[in-house]
């Protein structure tokens, strides 16, 4: 691959080091693949990657080593995982390198990556909002009503979310504005209308946009001694959950205000064991149109996190919660690993669906709205709890990592 000009050599490497970046590729994974693809394409590079941007230090290696001769600076707005996408970049990567492109062609390919998304997947992305809520507000046993109330809910906020694109300053405020909405709406539900479960009903609502990904992905990268990245990338995950935590208190305040006082909700009969399944199958599925699979992938991301879950599950009959987590992340890093081996495609199809329904971040949200609540104790013990499950999933990765290593950096 070297006897392609210099300068199409560096403008690939920087174009594919774009894309991973906005298809969430975190920062160990990113500087793993552009160094390794930058060797065999007789380069230099030395990246540096955060949740914002890229800095890329490049050279010809058939040149004396002295000063790079090329450092490019990009700034980018932090990632947002496509699955079908990172799995086309890794293809084209993989075809550049098998000299079945050659570098101008790969550059082109990339760029048809940019093509805008088809409307019907701006409507399914929103309709999976409502389906987690109610899979997430059924997973935890809650009553028909409770379903069915964070299900209509977590579909106005993606109904808020598919509005809001494209808008700056609504983006910037749309976690404390679904906070605000999402409270008031279920108070006011629980106090007029049917008794209901307003923590449950909230989190479940809430669920997609609470940064559990982000947190284990911070935590990831702070244990790979990515310094930058994971403190930057954890402390993006606090301030959305703060302000997503700020947001149900001042609309509890608000109820308070107002007089609001909710049903008596003891007594209420909760959804049958049996539905359990159903909503899982439910849920998968709307991950994996949020994650942007490919419709080919959508068998092989639902199974995953399926996997996860029932690992979870039946592990935690055993262990306590943080064991049963540990050994789930050990098994899905394991499985993501021999695919990617075995398949030549991206890991991340079987890894990130496989433990999303493991990540904290319903655990960081009921700890900060406890703290504004003036419980600091039980704030300070979920906090602990959330500290635990990083730790148990990102260390199981590790091992994972270890028992079965990947075929590379994707």
């Amino acid at each position: 691959m070297t006897h392609h000009p210099y300068a199409d050599r560096v403008h690939f490497v920087v174009e594919l080091a774009t894309r991973l970046h906005t298809y969430g590729t975190t920062a160990q994974r990113l500087e793993g693949a552009i160094s390794g693809v930058a060797a065999r394409l007789g380069l230099r590079c030395a990246p540096w990657a955060n949740p914002t941007g890229l800095i890329l230090s490049l050279s010809d290696a058939s040149q004396p080593d002295t000063f790079s001769n090329s450092t490019h600076v990009i700034r980018l707005a932090p990632g947002d995982l496509d699955l079908r996408k990172l799995c086309e970049t890794d293809a084209i990567a993989e075809r550049t390198l098998r000299g079945e492109l050659d570098v101008s062609g790969a550059v082109k390919a990339l760029h048809a990556l940019d093509r805008p998304a088809p409307r019907g997947d701006a409507i399914a992305t929103t309709l999976s909002f409502g389906v987690i809520s109610a899979a997430v507000a059924t997973l935890l046993r809650a009553s028909v009503a409770d379903v069915a109330v964070a299900g209509v809910i977590g579909l106005l906020v993606g109904l808020a979310f598919l509005f809001g694109a494209g808008r700056p300053r609504w983006s910037e405020a749309m976690e404390l504005l679904a906070g605000i909405f999402v409270t008031l709406l279920a108070a006011a539900v629980a106090t007029c209308v049917v008794p209901l479960s307003l923590k449950t009903v909230i989190v479940a609502a809430l669920i997609v946009l609470l940064p559990g990904m982000a947190l284990t992905n911070a935590v990831s990268e702070l244990t790979s001694q990515q310094l930058v990245s994971g403190t930057a990338r954890f402390a993006g995950a606090v301030t959305t959950l703060l302000k997503l935590a700020f947001g149900s208190m001042v609309a509890s305040q608000i109820a308070l205000l107002l007089h609001w006082t909710p049903m008596d909700y003891r007594d209420v009969a909760v959804v049958p064991a049996w539905t359990e399944w159903p909503a899982l199958l439910a849920a998968a599925w709307a991950f994996a149109v949020l994650f942007k699979a490919a419709r080919r992938d959508y068998a092989l991301v639902m199974l995953s996190a399926i996997t996860g879950y029932l690992t979870t599950r039946i592990v935690g009959l055993w262990l306590p919660g943080s064991a049963a987590v540990f050994v789930a992340s050990v098994v899905i890093t394991v499985l993501s690993n021999l695919y990617a081996r075995r398949m030549n495609r991206p890991g991340a199809l079987i890894r990130v669906p496989g433990i999303i329904l493991m990540v904290p971040g319903s655990v960081g949200f009921r700890g900060l709205s406890s703290i504004f609540e003036q419980q600091v104790a039980l704030g300070l013990d979920t906090a602990v709890q959330l500290g635990t499950i990083l730790v148990a999933l990102v260390g199981g990765m590790l091992i994972g990592n270890v028992l079965a290593p990947a075929r590379h950096n994707l």
